[in-house]
């Protein structure tokens, strides 16, 4: 079971997303929050897998909350459920650590899978904005930097794994289709976040697309 707490300050949205949560059965919603401070206090006590937070809310923003739950509860997957597809606030979620940015306009599967992959450790953007987040690497931390030469520089086992990682799949999902214990996988993915200067996988995905990585090939 896959156990998630929501974060929104309006209760109607609140009522909506828990509904759909509740038409997978492999999803329980165990808190809720309406304000960033409350969803804090209730990640650190719940231990989530899944924090699913809105970017505006009072007392604390669900980015400056995103920030706080990944500093002192690392394990919690952390993700950005907004009405807002704004650079800016793309940045700071990818700079933060979370590792799923999701529409409120966008399809409900579009939810479900992203709550899935974040809580398998993956990373789920939603397709509406993910051309947003690809010019935002380029003006932003992948500013000047060459992707194709970064990619070139990783082993050919690296670049599978960096095209299933920017698929989205978790680790064990990884090894699973590399016939891989998950240590090694483990062990790559951090080989390959140093390698390309990327801080979490979200970053490393971005620098894949760039790259035109994709589905474990290199081009």
């Amino acid at each position: 079971m896959i156990r998630v707490l929501l974060a929104d300050d309006e209760a109607m949205i609140r009522t909506g997303v828990r509904a759909l949560l509740a038409t997978d059965a492999e999803l329980d919603v165990v808190a809720e929050a309406s304000d960033g401070r409350a969803a804090v206090d209730l990640a650190l006590a719940h231990r989530p897998d899944v924090a699913l937070l809105d970017i505006r809310m009072p007392r604390l923003d669900g980015l400056d909350a995103a920030e706080e739950i990944l500093r002192d509860a690392p394990s919690v997957g952390v993700a950005m459920l907004t009405t807002f597809g704004e650079d800016e606030y793309i940045a700071r979620a990818l700079r933060v650590g979370a590792l799923g940015f999701l529409l409120k306009s966008g399809d409900p599967r579009e939810l479900l899978a992203g709550v899935h992959a974040v809580a398998a450790g993956g990373a789920y953007l939603s397709p509406s904005i993910a051309h947003r987040v690809i010019a935002h690497a380029r003006h932003g931390f992948a500013r000047g930097a060459d992707a194709h030469a970064k990619v070139g520089g990783l082993t050919e086992r690296e670049r599978e794994v960096l095209g299933l990682l920017a698929a989205g799949l978790s680790n064990a999902q990884i090894a699973r289709r590399l016939h891989l214990v998950e240590g090694t996988v483990k062990g790559h993915v951090s080989a390959i976040l140093v390698r390309l200067g990327a801080a979490n996988r979200v970053q490393a995905a971005i620098i894949a697309h760039e790259a035109g990585v994709s589905g474990g090939q290199h081009g």
